[in-house]
């Protein structure tokens, strides 16, 4: 279960990513819509909270991915949550990253009484759903077998994502009229400031999320930095952008080469997009 490489291509299948898995006993042709149960304003909260939830590599929500299979909120406010990936080898810390991440965002609901997460059709998944029952922690839950700390790898993806949502943030300024000296000078407080339309506002909103990675976080802080929080200069931006670039590359391969996996794997369009969940779970008996 070795660690992926931070440079690697996807990690959510081993061999390259082949699209072959044993033969196993599943339903093919599963819903690309996931399966929801129970009163629809509870499930239009918890849908919300698994939003927040992503790929450690990909950065894009478990539910944009279509990786959520079935939600259920019961009489007791006790939430089930299953969930399939790409592939039957997907990476085991990965998928129970995504898994803990998901109990961790639920149970943050304040009328959530209990939550279980339960992964399909992996490999490890009888491993990593008696870990989550349990409480245990990734190395826990693997013992010998988990090479490595899960949160180093945390700290990679959130690194990757740093740098993916910067890369949007300064291509939208540009395309506003700022050149690399007002980029570099622009401090939080000012970006902050910035009267934006929707695409630029929810560029600047999922950049703040990651901000902090490179840094403490403060109205006077540079906005836009290195990973390790030192300032750019109008002499480094451009070996910096092509860094940015090429961090984003590597993640919109992986994505598009996940989904494509993940909809030969059960059979479904991937290409259209969902209808909307909460007009969905409006809806829903």
């Amino acid at each position: 279960m070795a660690l992926p490489l931070e440079d690697g291509v996807c990690d959510h299948g081993s061999a390259g990513c082949a699209p072959v898995e044993p033969q196993v006993a599943r339903e093919k042709s599963a819903s690309r819509e996931a399966v929801l149960s129970g009163p629809p304003g509870r499930l239009a909260e918890v849908w919300s909270q698994l939003a927040t939830v992503t790929d450690p590599e990909l950065d894009q929500s478990v539910t944009e991915m279509k990786f959520i299979s079935a939600l259920d909120v019961d009489n007791g406010d006790r939430v089930g949550v299953q969930f399939r990936l790409p592939t039957y080898w997907c990476a085991a810390n990965f998928a129970f990253m995504m898994a803990d991440d998901m109990r961790v965002a639920v149970s943050s609901l304040p009328w959530v009484k209990g939550v279980s997460v339960v992964l399909d059709e992996h490999m490890y998944a009888g491993t990593i759903n008696a870990g989550l029952a349990q409480g245990r922690s990734f190395q826990d839950t693997f013992g010998a077998e988990a090479d490595g700390d899960i949160e180093d790898v945390r700290r990679i993806f959130l690194r990757k994502a740093f740098q993916r949502r910067q890369e949007a943030m300064i291509v939208h300024l540009r395309g506003l009229g700022f050149d690399d000296n007002a980029l570099i000078a622009m401090t939080l407080g000012d970006l902050d400031a910035l009267t934006l339309d929707a695409a630029g506002a929810s560029a600047r909103t999922r950049y703040q999320q990651r901000r902090a990675v490179a840094g403490p976080v403060w109205p006077g802080a540079l906005a836009l930095v290195g990973t390790d929080g030192s300032a750019l200069t109008p002499a480094g931006l451009p070996a910096h952008m092509k860094a940015l670039r090429s961090v984003r590359i590597n993640a919109e391969f992986n994505g598009a080469l996940c989904s494509g996996l993940l909809s030969a794997r059960y059979e479904f369009d991937t290409t259209s997009p969902l209808s909307t969940p909460q007009n969905r779970l409006v809806t829903s008996p």
